[in-house]
């Protein structure tokens, strides 16, 4: 496929936010080459197609949930195609997160996001016990039970989003690696995307790269710190990237071990807790701080998914390598530390896997993300016409990001999408924090 030498929109990247993108415009552009992906690999090979695909609406943050809210409805607007399984979702928490969950439920009941709180530790091991009879997961005073969202599979969705926008006569250019943009004489917008097959000149430039957001941000010569304005006033400047780690990992059991009691697939689990964690191996304390965890059916029949809290990476942003990505990475992998955790947390939740932690699926799995100053999503434009997508790892199940984008680019702004503007952090107009021990709850 020829490279274009002009576009109306070119979009870089060819994962979850750069297609939906492409879909959503392609209904109103119509002629050929008004809209191109480049993707430098193939459509899935980012952090799109290693995501444990999980859809859910639980965030303490009021606009995460009326953001994944619109986005749960475009995954139930073709669950087919986007093999989307609409099992539900569980937020399982200590007391110290019940104060948090509780104000979730009100929110979610005020904008009629179908959801079940229940209260106490002896109603939570009841409820619990009536859709898994072997729980037991311990210092559990609340659990919130989304009935919408569920999982993906990952790769499928996306090609699935792929074929949508080849329809509308899209075309996406795989093995095209952007190394720079042309800028107009007269302003700093962009005129032309530079590829090492040649330039594309175009009126809209869309970023949707996921971890590799940074080095487009450093192309468009972007500032590495930015100004965050606190509650109490004070300036600090940050840095405007970190990475973090993403741990996941399959316990190799049979494809239907996690069914409910009456049979049937078992809706996503999260638990957080405050309970000691013992080793399933060995019986040493693993920790007595707060930790956490989910799991969900592998979407390769596999077993049973899932991860745990990211780790930080201690490098500045500039020197993380992020390719080569995912299990292809040599410095970025799971560790015997992980796998000892996650299965040892699985049997503290379920008794069915206790002994069970030597069935952990050996071999790489995993991969980084990159955070923004405050591990919230980015949605705003930038060098005039350049729209950048920078999802902080809250990516796939954010399907509808780029229908609202499309919008934005076609002259009409999403309510939904100006929470999440740059410009949040000079004005202090910074998202709430949870209590729970995963940095974009």
């Amino acid at each position: 496929m020829t490279l274009p030498t002009k576009a109306k929109v070119v979009i870089v990247g060819g994962g979850i936010h750069g297609l939906s993108t492409a879909w959503k415009l392609s209904e109103t552009y119509k002629n050929p080459n008004d809209i191109i992906v480049l993707e430098k690999k193939d459509t899935a090979a980012g952090a799109s197609g290693i995501a444990c695909g999980v859809v859910r609406n639980n965030y303490f943050q009021p606009a995460m949930r009326e953001l994944m809210a619109h986005s749960v409805g475009v995954w139930e607007s073709d669950a087919k195609s986007f093999k989307y399984n609409p099992v539900g979702y569980m937020q399982i928490s200590p007391e110290v997160m019940h104060e948090d969950v509780s104000s979730i439920y009100e929110q979610q009941k005020a904008i009629g996001y179908e959801s079940v709180f229940v209260e106490g530790e002896k109603d939570c091991l009841k409820y619990m016990k009536s859709i898994f009879n072997d729980w037991q997961a311990k210092g559990i005073t609340s659990v919130l039970h989304e009935k919408k969202g569920g999982y993906a599979f990952n790769k499928d969705s996306i090609k699935a989003l792929e074929s949508k926008a080849n329809s509308n006569g899209v075309n996406v250019h795989k093995g095209i690696k952007v190394t720079g943009f042309k800028r107009g004489s007269n302003s700093n917008a962009i005129t032309g995307v530079v590829t090492n097959q040649g330039t594309i000149d175009c009126d809209q430039v869309v970023i949707g790269a996921g971890p590799w957001v940074r080095d487009f941000w450093n192309m468009l010569e972007l500032p590495k710190t930015t100004d965050v304005k606190s509650k109490d006033g004070k300036i600090h400047k940050v840095d405007m990237w970190k990475y973090w780690f993403l741990q996941e990992g399959v316990l190799g059991v049979e494809a239907n071990y996690l069914k409910t009691n009456d049979n049937k697939l078992p809706p996503v689990i999260h638990v957080d807790t405050d309970a000691p964690l013992y080793s399933d191996k060995s019986g040493k304390l693993i920790t007595d701080k707060l930790w956490g965890i989910y799991y969900k059916p592998d979407i390769d029949g596999l077993g049973v998914q899932g991860g745990t809290s990211p780790y930080i990476v201690n490098e500045h942003f500039d020197k993380v390598k992020v390719d080569p990505y995912g299990i292809e990475s040599p410095d970025y992998q799971t560790t015997d530390t992980f796998s000892e955790m996650w299965c040892s947390a699985l049997a503290h939740c379920q008794k069915r896997f206790e002994g069970k932690s030597n069935l952990y699926r050996k071999g790489p799995s995993g991969g980084l993300g990159c955070l923004t100053p405050d591990s919230f999503p980015i949605f705003d434009r930038f060098c005039e016409n350049v729209y950048m997508i920078a999802d902080a790892n809250h990516g796939y199940k954010m399907i509808g990001v780029g229908h609202l984008v499309a919008q934005e680019i076609l002259g009409k702004e999403s309510e939904l999408l100006k929470p999440f503007r740059f410009n949040r952090y000079a004005n202090g107009e910074l998202h709430p924090t949870s209590n729970s021990p995963f940095p974009w709850s």
